[in-house]
């Protein structure tokens, strides 16, 4: 396990083959897939993975609260680095899922944001700040969507 997890440090979806491997872990879920931890079920987490995404997007926007601007900085450089994300870390609220959702639908939509984000490469980046984090150069979106995305699908054994 410890292996698998250092394989998946700083890889970039940006690239075509970590971005179909990322895809190919999504597609070998299913919808009764169990979650090793957390309160999401599996349809729900491929809501919660897209939030971060539309956020970069700028289809999503939020404001930096004070909390942010006050730890935010620390928080992005552990975040953002090469140890993968711990277990059960805190969601902003917005980026919880507690409704019902549709599993095929939910799956579609992260896998077409996937694509997205590696075909426009740097250009998919539409929002330079982070409503937590502050100011985030490319690196570091394209480190946080990849260990954001490998730290859900570890969560549901993908």
């Amino acid at each position: 396990m410890y292996a698998q997890i250092l394989m998946n440090i700083m890889k970039s979806l940006f690239d075509q083959n970590n971005s179909k491997e990322i895809i190919c872990r999504i597609n070998n879920l299913k919808p009764d897939s169990e979650a090793l931890w957390g309160r999401m079920n599996v349809a729900q987490m491929l809501t919660h993975v897209q939030t971060p995404l539309m956020v970069l997007f700028g289809e999503m926007k939020l404001k930096r609260g004070l909390i942010g601007m006050l730890f935010g900085s620390i928080a992005k450089k552990q975040l953002t680095g090469e140890k993968p994300f711990k277990q059960n870390l805190p969601t902003a609220p917005k980026f919880v899922v507690s409704d019902s959702r549709n599993f095929e639908e939910e799956k579609k939509k992260i896998i077409n944001m996937i694509e997205r984000f590696t075909s426009l490469g740097e250009k998919s980046i539409a929002n330079k700040n982070h409503p937590f984090f502050g100011n985030m150069t490319t690196e570091e979106w394209d480190n946080l969507q990849w260990k954001h995305l490998d730290h859900h699908l570890r969560q549901f054994g993908a």
